[in-house]
C-alpha cells in the first residue's frame, strides 16, 4: 500500500519514514503543504498523513482543497494540536483520523491499516480466500495453516492483491501501490516479482491462485483443489 507523508520535522519524518517502510509500506515524503497538495493530486495514494503546521501551504487548506477537488483519499492528520475543538475542525474539514504528537509508532501503523482497509471496503483485518489466511494486523499470510515465507515486499503484493481478490489488478497499479521508486517504462519487475510470489503461494501440481489477464494485468482468488487421480 502506498502513503503520502506530508511533514515539515525532519527527525520526525525520519521516524515515521522508517517505521512505515520497515511495515512494508511504500512511502512518498513531502516537506511542506504546496508540495504535498502536488503529491497528492497527482498520484493515488491509500493513505496521506498530513501535520497542520505546515510551510507554504498549511494542513487544513492542503486538506480543504483536496476535498474541494473529491479527491477521496483517507487522511490522517498528525498534529500537536491538541484541544477538542482542534480534534473536531480538523474532522469538520473532512480527514478520516486525528492522532495527536506525541503518539507511539505502532498506534500510527495501526490507524494506517485501518484506514487503507476503508479504501478496500474491509472491516476486518483477516482475508479469507479459499485455504489462503492473511492477517493484515500482524502481517502474515499463511495457506492451509502453514505460514508463508514472503519478503516484505512479497507480502506487501499479496496483501494489495487480496484487498481486490476476484479483480483485475493491472501492473501499473501494482507498480504505483507497492514500489518506492518509481518503476522503469517496459520493466519486467511487476512480472518477476508475481512469478515470485506464485512460487511462495502456490501448491505443487494445483493451478495458481494468481491468473494472468492477457494485456490487462492479474487476478487473485481462490482455486479448486484438484484431486489426484483414482488408478486401477
Amino acid at each position: 500500500m502506498r502513503v503520502l507523508l506530508v511533514e515539515d520535522s525532519k527527525r520526525l519524518q525520519s521516524y515515521v519514514a522508517k517505521g512505515l517502510r520497515n511495515a512494508g509500506y511504500a512511502l512518498d515524503v513531502a516537506d511542506d503543504g504546496e508540495d504535498g497538495l502536488w503529491l497528492a493530486e497527482s498520484n493515488d495514494y491509500d493513505v496521506i498523513v498530513l501535520d497542520l503546521m505546515l510551510p507554504k501551504i498549511d494542513g487544513i487548506t492542503v486538506l480543504r482543497r483536496l476535498r474541494d477537488q473529491g479527491i477521496k483519499i483517507h487522511v490522517l492528520i498528525l498534529t500537536a494540536r491538541d484541544t477538542v475543538d482542534d480534534r473536531v475542525h480538523g474532522l469538520n474539514q473532512g480527514a478520516d483520523d486525528y492522532l495527536v504528537k506525541p503518539f507511539d509508532l505502532k498506534e500510527l501503523l495501526a490507524r494506517i491499516q485501518a484506514l487503507a482497509r476503508r479504501s478496500y471496503g474491509l472491516k476486518s483485518p483477516r482475508i479469507i480466500l479459499g485455504d489462503l489466511r492473511i492477517d493484515m494486523a500482524a502481517r502474515i499470510a499463511a495457506r492451509r495453516g502453514e505460514i508463508l515465507d514472503l519478503k516484505p515486499r512479497e507480502y506487501a503484493l499479496l496483501e494489495y492483491m487480496a484487498m481486490r481478490q476476484g479483480e483485475v489488478v493491472t501492473r501499473a497499479e501494482i507498480e504505483a501501490h507497492i514500489y518506492d521508486e518509481r518503476v522503469e517504462a517496459m520493466s519486467n519487475v511487476v512480472d518477476s516479482a508475481i512469478c515470485l510470489l506464485r512460487k511462495k503461494i502456490d501448491e505443487p501440481g494445483q493451478p495458481s491462485m494468481i491468473q494472468t489477464r492477457r494485456g490487462m494485468g492479474y487476478v487473485l482468488q481462490p482455486v479448486a483443489t484438484r484431486l489426484p487421480e483414482a488408478h486401477g
